[in-house]
């Protein structure tokens, strides 16, 4: 795999076992990839334990004074220079290929989980968590990977070197051959520790991380209540501890770079001394002494890349252990099983009662607005659970379009039917032009959509922000989740882009919670107009916004209480009085001793309201 051949057609499905499977999950699909870096960094390395050998026949040779093997060992010296210059080019741009490659191919399945969870990645992983995945995280596991190839070249290279020095000359080689394994190994009781601090300097940063993130996405609300200082030294105070923790590690992983100075040196000065004991007595040649000498110092630098791969390994486990944490989510515990499968028809709950007809506008009212959120949730099939909801999920039965269950069809299917539109959209960073350019059925204009949704002062608004686009609103680049705007304007242009949309049945949670009254009115009147004739359920309690719709359902305690017009239920139903005109009890009991209304009966579904009445 080469970086212009990127991105992945397909990523693959990766071992979200643990984070150290998901490694080796990693490494094993860029084999071809680290056995050509392990090949051009054998021919580095090699190339610098050659440099000794030739470098002792050069010393023997002035003692000896041949010109002939002089110039040999000066041939092979360059010939040696030459393959170091190319194994060292070769190795560095193989590892960072590695290194790059197998960043985009955990960023590509974190991109594809995230597309397949949606608005639920944030419900179940803090947001600051998936940016922290999504970024440093990434860069960490990307690290391991790519020095991986470069520390087996240098391991294998150790040994190489080792057994060649052992048969060159037992009496000092067999000094180094032993000394390597322990200094190898020596920083090893040094590791765990090391890991702790490390992954306890990443979860601090996460945490510090996620803090920042959520401060940013409230700093409008945190300033307009006067919280902004408070979090600013909640924050702070996270970025000392993160300092703290960061030293803390820094002391670690300065100490195992102390003994992998310490321990050498003293192989050096013991190797030095004994040899220089042998020359002097005859049992060894100088150049013998050279080339030993020269090999167990070139030999320092691959034994670094024990160290790098220790510290590489410990900063990216944690890292491999919250990408897993993220990718190891997952939509539901039931199976799609019906395939091609297109539904359209009523819009109906079974756990509720609630009936959507199809091609009517359907306003929904519900006491507990967390209870709206997860009925809307339903409605759009798939509904997103915690692993202990499950089981509790799988005994519920599924919301139907038409006869067809939307969690027994493909999620893809479901969404393309059925589109949800939450309490608080999320406005991606892009021109206006680019936020309305989605897959639609195409009988909704844009223009019509921004219509609807009243979004004429968003547009005139980005028109003066665009003075290089001749004013064009359309070329205007919107700001990440739309901070450059209010939160009606925000809200109205979400709904544009659903209403773009155009699918078999919008649900819409909230859609004019932060628009006012007149504004509110006419958005209501806009969507009525143009979803006619198309399923529309909308979850509010403002009295605009349910005149409007075509009937309006009451849910009270997890099931259909009441079914009928806006102002036939003001005057029948107490608890529908009670939510939309924001009663309080004392109000509603007066109103119902008044009007001789006592509290209606719950009743399982909107069929036995219609029926009944």
């Amino acid at each position: 795999m080469q970086i212009r051949d990127l991105p992945y057609s397909d990523p693959g499905d990766p071992d979200v076992r643990s984070g150290p499977r998901f490694l080796y999950w990693l490494g094993r699909n860029q084999l071809a990839g680290q056995l050509k870096a392990l090949s051009w960094g054998l021919l580095h390395q090699l190339g610098i334990a050659g440099l000794p050998v030739t470098v002792g026949l050069a010393v023997q040779a002035v003692i000896d004074r041949s010109g002939g093997r002089l110039a040999l060992a000066g041939g092979l010296i360059i010939v040696l220079g030459v393959l170091i210059a190319v194994g060292d080019t070769m190795l560095h741009r193989t590892a960072v290929t590695n290194w790059i490659t197998a960043a985009a191919r955990v960023q590509q399945l974190l991109a594809r989980k995230t597309a397949e969870l949606g608005s639920a990645l944030t419900r179940r992983v803090a947001a600051g968590e998936v940016v922290a995945v999504s970024t440093g995280d990434v860069e960490k596991i990307g690290w391991f990977v790519e020095a991986l190839s470069r520390f087996a070249a240098a391991a294998t290279a150790l040994v190489m070197i080792c057994v060649g020095l052992a048969f060159y000359l037992p009496s000092l080689g067999l000094i180094v051959a032993l000394a390597m394994p322990v200094l190898a190994l020596a920083v090893l009781p040094l590791l765990p520790r090391a890991t702790r601090r490390a992954d306890e300097q990443r979860e601090k940063a996460g945490k510090a991380t996620e803090l920042a993130s959520d401060t940013v996405a409230g700093l409008r609300v945190l300033r307009g209540i006067g919280g902004e200082e408070l979090f600013l030294g909640r924050y702070r105070r996270a970025s000392q501890e993160v300092r703290r923790a960061a030293v803390r590690s820094a002391r670690m992983w300065a100490l195992i770079s102390a003994v992998q100075v310490l321990l050498p040196g003293i192989l050096l000065i013991s190797l030095v001394w004994y040899g220089a004991t042998l020359a002097r007595d005859g049992r060894i040649d100088v150049g013998q002494l050279v080339t030993v000498y020269s090999a167990a110092t070139l030999m320092l630098f691959p034994l670094r890349h024990f160290e790098e791969i220790a510290m590489a390994y410990s900063f990216s486990r944690p890292s491999a252990q919250r990408a897993v944490r993220v990718l190891s989510l997952r939509r539901s515990a039931r199976e799609a099983t019906v395939e091609g499968v297109t539904p359209s028809g009523d819009l109906y709950d079974p756990a509720t009662g609630l009936m959507a007809p199809r091609g009517q506008f359907t306003a929904v009212v519900c006491g507990d607005p967390d209870e709206a959120g997860r009925l809307a949730e339903r409605l759009g099939g798939h509904a997103e659970t915690g692993e202990e909801d499950e089981e509790a999920s799988a005994r519920t039965p599924s919301v139907l379009l038409g006869a067809v269950a939307l969690d027994e069809i493909p999620l893809e299917a479901a969404r393309a039917a059925v589109l949800v539109q939450d309490k608080d959209p999320v406005l991606l960073s892009g021109t206006l032009q680019e936020l309305l350019d989605i897959p639609a059925s195409g009988l909704v204009t844009a223009e019509a959509a921004l219509e609807a949704a009243q979004c004429g002062d968003v547009l005139s608004a980005l028109a003066q922000a665009s003075p290089d686009n001749d004013g064009d609103p359309m070329r205007t680049r919107i700001t990440e989740r739309g901070r450059s705007l209010s939160g009606g304007q925000r809200q109205r242009l979400a709904l544009a882009r659903s209403l773009v949309t155009d699918p078999e049945a919008l649900v819409l949670d909230e859609p004019t919670s932060a628009v006012d009254s007149h504004t509110e009115a006419r958005v209501a009147a806009g969507i009525a107009k143009l979803r006619r004739g198309r399923t529309t359920v909308a979850f509010a309690s403002s009295p605009l916004l349910l005149d409007a719709a075509d009937r309006v359902v009451l849910v009270h305690e997890g099931a259909v209480v009441a079914v009928g017009a806006h102002r036939d239920l003001l005057r029948t139903e107490p608890r529908y009085r009670a939510v939309v005109t924001r009663e309080t009890d004392d109000e509603a009991a007066a109103a119902s001793a008044l009007n001789g209304v006592g509290e209606v009966p719950a009743m399982k579904s909107t069929q036995e309201i219609e029926e009944r009445a």
